[in-house]
Parts: C-alpha cells; structure tokens; sequence
C-alpha cells in the first residue's frame, strides 16, 4: 500500500519486465510506485489511490493506453493526473492522436534513467506548480470576498431597509407623492443590490475557471460569436438607459471572436456602462472594433471622468481590486470581471485614461473569421 506523504507513480504496462525496471527505477528516486498489467487494472488503481503520476503503455490487452487515458479523463476525480505514454514507436501522427486526448509527455521505449526521471520530475513540478497558483489564486479569491462583499451588499441594502422603515412609521405618516418617492428609491436600491450579486457570482465563477487549466482550454476551443449584432445592440441599449441615446456612436466591423454570446455580452455591458456612467450628456461614446492581427479589439472611449495612473493600475491586478476606487467611483469590479473574461479567452484588456480628460478601454479576443463593416 502506498506510504503517505510520497510522491505516488501508476506504472501500467502488460510487460513484466518493463513494469519491474520502471518501478524500481523510480523507487531509487525516492518515489512509491503501483504497477497494474492492463489498462482495466490501471483504472481501478488510479481510482483507489489516485497517484500523482501515471505511466502507461500504450499497446496493452483488454483496454490499450488510449482506453485507459479516455476514461481517466472522464472521470474528474483522476482527470487532472499527469499522464506520461510509454511506446515503443512515437510516430508523429500518435503524438498528436495521444496530445488530443490529453496525455503531458511521451517516452520511447527503450529509455534511459535520465529520460524517465526527467520526464517525471518536470510533469510533477508542473502539476505542483498549477496547483501553486491554483491555491493562490483561491485565497485571493476568499480574501476579497471577505473583505468586499459585504460592505458593498449593505449599502444599498441599508436604503432599501431605510425606505421601507418610514413607509412603515405610523407617525411619520408619507403623503402619497412621498410614497411613490420612497418606492422609487427602493427599487433603485434593489437593482443594485441585484447588479452586485450577479457581478461577484460571476467574478467568483470566472476565477474558479482560472484555477481550472481544462475549463480554462474548454473556453478557447467552444462556441464563437459574431461581434455586429450583440455589441450594438449592447450599446444602444445602454445609450437608451442613460437617456443619451444621440452620445452614442458606433462604428463596430463584423467578425466572429471566439467565446460565448453570453460573456461577450457581460464583457461589453461592463465597459460600455462605465463610459456612459462617468461623462456627461452632450459627451460621445463611441464604440467601435477592429481586427489586427488575428484578433478583435473591442474599444470603448469616452470624454469623461478619466482614471488615475493609480487607478488604472488597481484595476490591471489579476485578483485584486481596489476598494477605495471601488467606492469612489463604482467602476473597478465591473472591469475586472471584463479582464478576466478576456483573459479567459486568450485576450486583453488595455486601459489608456487622463484625469479629467478620457478614458479609452480596449477589450482583445482571438478572432475566428472576419465579415463587413456596420457604420
């Protein structure tokens, strides 16, 4: 039975003799191995013990190395297991095939010491590191929650609780005109309350992506979106909420970015409504996208408020946002919800400002075709 607290390695290969060496191989490299004949007995273990590592051949009976991987990675209690071929030919089109499938590394039979604990120690300080930055970025996540979530919850909760406290005062007794005041003021408060909610459930949600190299991989190969009709409709929509619908100019080309319609929406939605929220009527919006390079740039300028060299970069932090900006000016989880999900998906966000003068936001995503130009 495996020791605890030792770097655990499945070696599956329907030879004996290759399975004795590989183990005692890795045995005198301070590692505990398991070993299984086939890929059925392999499963079982790596179920039973879920190892660190799993070495495999790849031409086995009863369930061969691809079997074997394709059911791991179905399985998401050994999903995230290293996973090395053993094989005697390494053909171009097997590496690809095995790549696929989602296998780290191949070793050619027959291989040095030097290849195998190479090979081992590199997947296994990877593995070590993911999980590293996985840890960090989960604390992180936890230590703004606590520290932001609640502030940010009951403020607008207080004036939904201070409005309904004096339409419920018997003494105070509100006119009608003041009722209808109060109501107004309620809602208000509880649409923000709402924003808020969904914001950090999204932002909650797209780092339990980042923390996760495979949904992080699902997310760049899955569904495209053509950028024309959900941006503008983005943007008109928010112009027409604003009250500013003749500040908005749009001037967007048609393409299609890789990521779901749902993302592009909340990624625009955050950046279009921070332009409008911090100008002025009679002051354009202009929202525009351009192709350079195999990738869409989503830019959204306005002639408003404008940003600190500070601020901006409070903003820029992967994890963090600054809860003095936050308050200030409401603006900061919003654009890093909008970063995140262009980082997510292989993109950017750049952010240019002068104090007082403009802001001009740019949102990159890779691209997957191009079509015409909407004025």
């Amino acid at each position: 039975m495996p020791k605890p607290n030792m770097k655990k390695v499945l070696v599956v290969d329907d030879d004996p003799a290759v399975r004795s060496l590989t183990g005692k191989l890795l045995q005198s490299r301070g590692y505990q191995t398991l070993s299984a004949e086939d890929g059925q007995e392999g499963l079982e273990l790596a179920r039973k013990y879920l190892p660190d590592l799993i070495i495999c051949d790849i031409h086995m009976p009863n369930l061969d190395g691809y079997q074997t991987l394709a059911a791991l990675q179905k399985d998401p209690m050994t999903a995230a297991i290293p996973f090395i071929f053993l094989t005697a030919v390494a053909g171009p089109e097997e590496v690809r095939y095995a790549t696929g499938l989602g296998a780290d590394d191949y070793l050619t039979k027959p291989f040095t010491v030097k290849d195998l604990v190479n090979a081992v120690n590199t997947r296994l300080a990877k593995k070590a590191a993911m999980q590293r930055l996985s840890d960090k970025r989960l604390e992180e996540l936890r230590s703004n929650i606590d520290t932001a979530l609640p502030h940010e919850l009951l403020t607008p909760l207080n004036g939904i609780l201070g409005m309904a406290s004096l339409l419920g005062d018997e003494e105070s007794a509100p006119q009608p005109h003041e009722v209808r005041d109060f109501a107004r003021s309620i809602q208000h408060s509880a649409l923000r309350l709402h924003a808020l909610i969904e914001n950090f459930i999204m932002y909650s949600g797209l780092e339990l992506i980042a923390s996760d190299p495979k949904k992080i991989a699902g997310l760049r190969t899955g569904i495209s979106c053509p950028t024309k009709e959900a941006i503008a409709k983005v943007a008109r929509n928010l112009a027409e909420a604003a009250l500013r619908p003749e500040d908005l100019l749009l001037m967007i080309e048609e393409a299609e970015v890789v990521i779901h319609p749902d993302y592009l929406k909340k990624a625009a939605e955050e950046l279009i409504e921070t332009a409008f929220k911090f100008s002025v009527a009679g002051r354009l919006v202009r929202v525009s996208t351009s192709t350079v390079d195999r990738q869409v740039v989503l830019t959204v300028a306005d002639e408003g408020r404008g940003m600190t060299a500070e601020q901006i970069a409070g903003i820029g932090a992967h994890m963090q946002f600054e809860r003095r900006f936050y308050e200030q000016q409401g603006a900061g989880l919003g654009l890093i919800i909008a970063r995140r999900i262009a980082e997510l998906h292989g993109g950017d966000l750049r952010i240019e400002s002068a104090p007082g003068q403009f802001t001009q936001v740019q949102l990159v995503l890779p691209l997957a075709r191009e079509h015409g130009v909407l004025n």
